[in-house]
């Protein structure tokens, strides 16, 4: 069965990069018809969508995160990775890596699985 785990600090500095990589057993990131996305839960609030990377190498953000996310991968390694410039404090939460297909949805965050189990990041001086 496929398995997601997420990987990186806890806590980043105010301005810096956050790197987030998410690491998939089971099944392969270029298997037809998957996307692998990242979504995050800022204390106190719902979830909140990131970005993904597809089965092609393809990838889409958020609008409200464009400017700032990017997603890249290591087919080599299994692996897909966050890159969040400029972070605030606004960005502390937990951070998921999930797959997605073409029944995903984006804006109800609904039909994603599996999940990884999240890694809490603080951004904070």
């Amino acid at each position: 069965q496929v398995q997601l785990q997420e990987s990186g600090p806890g806590l980043v500095k105010p301005s810096q990069t956050l790197s987030l990589t998410c690491t998939v057993s089971g099944g392969s990131i270029t298997a037809n018809y998957y996307y692998w996305n990242w979504i995050r839960r800022p204390p106190g609030k719902g979830l909140e969508y990131i970005g993904y990377i597809a089965y092609h190498g393809n990838t889409y953000y958020s609008p409200s995160l464009e400017s700032r996310a990017s997603i890249s991968r290591d087919t080599s390694k299994n692996q897909f990775t966050l890159h969040l410039s400029s972070v605030t404090p606004e960005d502390t939460a937990v951070y998921y890596c999930a797959r997605g297909d073409d029944d995903s949805d984006y804006v109800r965050l609904t039909g994603f699985g599996p999940w990884g189990q999240g890694t809490q990041v603080t951004v904070s001086s």
